[in-house]
Parts: C-alpha cells; sequence; structure tokens
C-alpha cells in the first residue's frame, strides 16, 4: 500500500483524534498519544510496519525542541529549591496573613497570571510555583488552579503587543496584506472575544464563588483536604522534613524576580542582535526560548549565592535538586515529547495542505466568515495542539480573502476569530503543549485539567460564535465586545441560578 494515498487527505486528521478521543475515554494520556502517532506512522508509511517503526522515532527527533525541554528542566530545579529553602512555605505562611479569603486567592493568581504576560510557557511554570502554596492553603483544588494559570497564560499573550505570541502573528502575515503584521495584530485585540471573555469568566468564577461540571467535584473534593482527586502521587517532591526552617518569603520572591527580570532583558538583547530598532520590535524579533533558558540558568546562578552562605540549603542539597526538578517534569516532558510527535505526524501527513484546501475552496466574504473562521480555528488547534500552527494555517487565507482596502476591517475580525478560535482550540486540546505546562504548574493531573477546563471554555466559545456573527454584522468592537460580555454573563448568571436551585 502506498503511503502517498493518505497525504493530503482527511486522513490526515485521524492520527491526533484519535489520540484525543482514546484520552478522554481511557483517562490515560501516554498510551494514547503514543496510539496516535503509531497510527499516524503507519499510515504515513501505507501501513509497511518496519518503515513505520523507522518513521516513528524520525519523526520523534524532528519534533522534538530542545530548548523548551531544557527550560522545562532548569524551572522544575527552580520550583524543588524554592521548596527547599523553605520560601515557598515562607510566602505561603505571609500571604496566609495578607490573603484572607479564597476569593483574594484566587483573584491574586489571576492578577499575577496577567502580569506576566511575555510568554506562555514562562507563565504557566512561574505563577504556578509562586501561587501553589497560596491556593492550597484555601483549599483551591489543582484542577481549578491549573484553570486559571491557563486561562490567564496563552489568552493574555494573545492581546499582548510586546509577548512572542505577538511576534509569531507578525511572522504570519502575508507582505502584500495592505497593513503591517503588527498593526494588524493591535486591531485585533478589541476583537479577541476568546481571550477577552475567558479574562472576564475567570474574575466571575473566583468573585462569586461559582463552579459547575467536573471542576464542581474538584473543588468539593478540595474542601474536604483532597486538592487532587486522582495522580497527586505524580508530584512527589519534596518530603517536608528537607526544607529549611531557615526560609524567608525573599527566598522566594527575589528568584522569581530575577527570573522574570532576566527573561525580559534577554528577550530585548536578542531582539536588537536581530536587527531591531526599538523595543517593540525587538520583543517581535527575540529569540524568546534562547532568552529563556538563560534566563534560567541565571536564577539558578542567583538562587546558589541566595542560599548556599545562608545555610538554607547544603550543596548537595543544590545539586540533587536538578535530578529532582528533572524528576518532577517528566510527566510533562513525556507529555510534550508525544504531543510535538503527534504533531509532526500530522505535518508528514498534509494535515495542514489539507485544511487550507478546504477553507480556500468553501469560504468566501460574508458577515458569517468570521464565526466561521473561529470554529475552523478551533477544530484545527484541537486537533493538532498548537495554537502557532493554526496562525500560519489560517491567518494568510484570511488575508487573501479579505484583501484591499474596502475590506480591511472585515479582514481585521476574521483574523481576531482566527486567534481567538486557536487559543480556544489549544485550550480545550489535551495534547496542547500550553494545557500540559499548565498542568505541570499546577501540579494538577493532565486529563483532570482537560476534563474541567474543557466544560469552561465550551460555555465562552458559544458566546463568542455568537459575538463574531454580530461583528460581522456590525464591523465594530465596542458592539461585538460589549453584547458578548453581556450574554456571557447572563449565561454564568442563569447558570448559577439553575444549579443554586437544585441544590436547594
Amino acid at each position: 500500500m502506498d503511503g502517498a494515498m493518505f497525504i493530503g487527505t482527511w486522513w490526515s486528521l485521524v492520527p491526533p483524534l484519535l489520540a484525543i478521543v482514546l484520552a478522554l475515554v481511557t483517562k490515560e494520556v501516554y498510551s494514547s498519544l503514543f496510539i496516535g502517532v503509531a497510527f499516524g506512522a503507519l499510515l504515513y508509511t501505507g501501513f509497511q510496519p518496519w518503515d513505520a517503526f523507522v518513521a516513528f522515532f524520525d519523526i520523534m527527533k524532528e519534533s522534538m525542541n530542545l530548548n523548551i525541554l531544557i527550560f522545562d528542566v532548569l524551572l522544575g530545579m527552580i520550583i524543588v529549591l524554592m521548596a527547599k529553602s523553605g520560601g515557598s512555605a515562607a510566602y505561603g505562611n505571609w500571604a496566609g496573613k495578607k490573603i484572607k479569603s479564597k476569593r483574594s486567592a484566587l483573584l491574586a493568581t489571576t492578577g499575577l497570571g496577567v502580569l506576566i504576560f511575555v510568554d506562555d510557557y514562562f507563565n504557566c511554570l512561574t505563577v504556578g510555583s509562586v501561587m501553589r502554596p497560596v491556593t492550597d492553603r484555601f483549599k483551591v483544588s489543582r484542577a481549578k488552579l491549573a484553570y486559571i494559570i491557563d486561562a490567564t497564560a496563552a489568552p493574555i499573550c494573545i492581546i499582548a503587543p510586546v509577548s512572542s505570541w505577538a511576534a509569531a502573528v507578525n511572522s504570519y502575515v502575508p507582505a502584500d496584506a495592505g497593513i503591517t503584521g503588527f498593526q494588524l495584530f493591535l486591531r485585533t485585540i478589541p476583537y479577541n472575544l476568546y481571550a477577552l471573555l475567558t479574562l472576564a469568566m475567570v474574575i466571575y468564577i473566583a468573585v462569586s464563588g461559582f463552579d459547575f461540571g467536573l471542576m464542581k467535584k474538584h473543588e468539593m473534593n478540595a474542601a474536604k483536604g483532597d486538592l487532587f482527586t486522582s495522580g497527586a502521587e505524580e508530584f512527589e517532591q519534596v518530603k517536608p522534613e528537607e526544607m529549611s526552617s531557615k526560609g524567608r518569603v525573599l527566598d522566594l520572591v527575589l528568584p522569581v524576580a530575577v527570573l522574570i527580570i532576566s527573561a525580559v532583558g534577554a528577550m530585548i538583547y536578542t531582539g536588537f542582535l536581530g536587527g531591531a530598532t526599538d523595543i517593540i520590535t525587538a520583543f517581535a524579533g527575540c529569540d524568546a526560548e534562547t532568552s529563556l533558558i538563560f534566563a534560567t540558568f541565571i536564577t539558578i546562578m542567583f538562587m546558589l549565592v541566595l542560599y548556599l552562605p545562608r545555610k538554607v540549603v547544603t550543596f548537595k542539597g543544590f545539586m540533587d535538586s536538578f535530578v529532582e526538578g528533572f524528576r518532577l517534569m517528566i510527566p510533562a516532558v513525556a507529555i510534550l515529547i508525544f504531543a510535538w510527535s503527534l504533531k509532526g505526524v500530522g505535518d508528514a501527513l498534509g494535515i495542514a495542505g489539507f485544511v487550507e484546501s478546504v477553507v480556500g475552496n468553501n469560504a468566501s466574504a460574508s458577515i458569517f466568515i468570521p464565526a466561521i473562521m473561529f470554529m475552523i480555528a478551533i477544530f484545527l488547534a484541537f486537533s493538532t495542539g498548537t495554537s502557532w500552527g493554526t496562525f500560519a494555517i489560517l491567518v494568510p487565507i484570511v488575508t487573501a480573502m479579505f484583501s484591499g482596502t474596502a475590506n480591511l476591517e472585515m479582514m481585521v475580525i476574521a483574523v481576531s476569530a482566527v486567534l481567538a478560535g486557536a487559543v480556544c482550540g489549544d485550550h480545550v486540546s489535551p495534547i496542547s503543549d500550553t494545557t500540559v505546562m499548565s498542568s505541570a504548574g499546577a501540579q494538577s493531573n493532565h486529563i483532570n485539567h482537560v476534563s474541567t477546563q474543557m466544560q469552561y471554555a465550551a460555555v465562552v466559545a458559544v458566546v463568542c460564535i455568537v459575538g463574531y456573527l454580530i461583528a460581522g454584522i456590525s464591523k465594530s468592537w465596542i458592539v461585538s465586545l460589549g453584547l458578548s460580555l453581556v450574554l456571557l454573563i447572563a449565561v454564568l448568571t442563569v447558570m448559577k441560578k439553575m444549579t443554586g436551585s437544585k441544590e436547594a
């Protein structure tokens, strides 16, 4: 059998969809991803067993991003060191005195997620390591923490002009689009309904204390002392007797500050090395991955100087933290490698070409296009587990559909719908790297995070479809965003009253 017969056809969608369905049915992500990649390799090679075996590992090697894996391991070491030094415990005690309620803890977590807008990977792991002791104190389930982290990672990055995501979107806008990539990105921000409404929903949930679906079960278990519901054994890292009693709040705050400052500084520096002339273009052209590795390395060196002279951590304990941090990140690293491999299989099978041909042949300029592009972007990002890949496929198509100054506003709306749909699909996909990072940052079982977040994201997605229909008709961000926000609050309020009356 010739594998070419499957390339560029609907068969290219089967491996990721198979992996996703298996993960949700079996609640076991490693074997599900493995089966998805293996089946994709069989399709690619025409079901030739030896060729499929070779292709499996070739695709895996080519798909891995070593920079992100190094960053994960080093950040894992930082998290372990913060715990060993007693800094995390000290911060938890301090925050417990300043933060008086579960509501304040959730809002503080949301606020920190909003502040760290430079990169979503950095956001996921940093917010989790800093706020976990605080949310644990107030019995916030790890699934709820993972949701807040994820909901303030990609949605913030996709509306922040100074971020690695803005740089990615810039690079996907064709030169003949009639508008520069950065100008287009700025104009998409108020039309990015999913990102803005997700942030509004997080605040609503934090303030009102409303939970529904599977998340409600996790929160009820957390109130009884079970923060994990399932999967707690994955995150046994530092034993209480290994924590220093000399730890101070500054032992956590100072490393986090060094991490943030060095990451931002390295991004700006690498941007200027690439030929940037100002800070905005420096962020647009920065080497984000190298900058993050540099920042984690500098932070570890800083922690060495901060901890060892005061003997809050021994030298042996410091060096052991590298292995312990690696062990902490093994679940995230394993899922990432398989998820990247699954994307690599999709690329080999021509999933991008298939989607482009379908969209290109069936889409026409009309008021329905933004809503249609939003749903297509969700499906593509959900199937591939990547927002950026979805941008790369759909943004050039949309800009070509609405060429010319007369269609500029519709181009902005449709591109916004693509960006919003890509983030939404990324959120609900078990094979998304940012979803994996959020699980790792919160130290939540991955399937628990996916299954709870999927229900929350679905509510926002339905409202967004209505919002993009309104945007296509009104061509006004004020009207579409305003009405969408009112509709979301109304839906959540009705759901809250209905669930409350059932409980009564």
